[in-house]
């Protein structure tokens, strides 16, 4: 004989809330910071990182530390990246790296002194960021994005409306870093579909890095964390 069990329409809308809530919470955790370079991703990592449990790592950091303001030998941003790569792993979760964006240089130079750079100027520079970043990826066995090169293949960097990257024509910015809504969606379709094509965590991931992680400092709005986290949810 099976009972009839009845809910009231009050405990029904709170256990369908409920399940919506649940189904709403995010799988991704934004945590970037404007303005940060590794020296600074060093000191938060405990809280803002690895206090998550992360079973996903996704960690680019670098723009800041080749320019001028927060600016950190080559050498020691190796040692800096090689630091929470470890501290990353010994967590038990797995990274994801990504190479630093292309910049419209004639913008980057207003703000930053062009001596700065040397003999080499901010395009090799940036070149021995990623190299850098490549050769962590090998060394530690990590999942590495090159989306440093899909920016330059497709971002159309420079003055163009259509540019992913901010410009005068379509953000009223002569920024020439930060990316457009176009290219933070962008960044978040690159990730989604590595971490489809390998097989890796879709839930308690932690983005670590600096402004161009963080966007609009949402999980709903203006960053790649935010359309990796609606990707993931549909």
């Amino acid at each position: 004989m099976h009972r009839r069990v009845f809910l009231s329409t009050s405990l029904m809308t709170a256990l369908a809330m409920t399940l919506r809530a649940n189904f709403a919470d995010p799988l991704v955790i934004n945590a970037g910071v404007g303005g940060n370079n590794t020296d600074d991703l060093l000191k938060r990592i405990d809280k803002d990182c690895l206090a998550h449990k992360p079973a996903l790592t996704v960690l680019m950091a670098g723009t800041n530390d080749m320019n001028s303001r927060k600016y950190i030998p080559l050498e020691q941003y190796r040692k800096n990246m090689a630091t929470l790569i470890e501290k990353i792993q010994a967590s038990k979760s797995k990274v994801l790296l990504m190479t630093i964006l292309p910049f419209y240089e004639p913008y980057l130079l207003t703000r930053h002194d062009p001596a700065h750079y040397g003999t080499d100027g901010p395009v090799k520079r940036r070149a021995a960021v990623n190299e850098t970043i490549k050769s962590l990826a090998a060394q530690y066995k990590t999942e590495l994005l090159d989306l440093g090169t899909l920016f330059e293949k497709v971002g159309k960097v420079g003055l163009d409306k259509d540019s992913l990257i901010q410009n005068e024509a379509n953000s009223q910015k002569t920024d020439g870093i930060h990316p457009t809504p176009n290219g933070y969606r962008f960044i978040g379709l690159a990730v989604y579909e590595h971490i489809l094509l390998q097989k890796l965590p879709q839930s308690r991931i932690v983005c670590f890095g600096d402004s161009i992680t963080n966007g609009d400092g949402s999980i709903t709005k203006e960053s790649y964390p935010a359309y990796l986290n609606k990707l993931l949810q549909s």
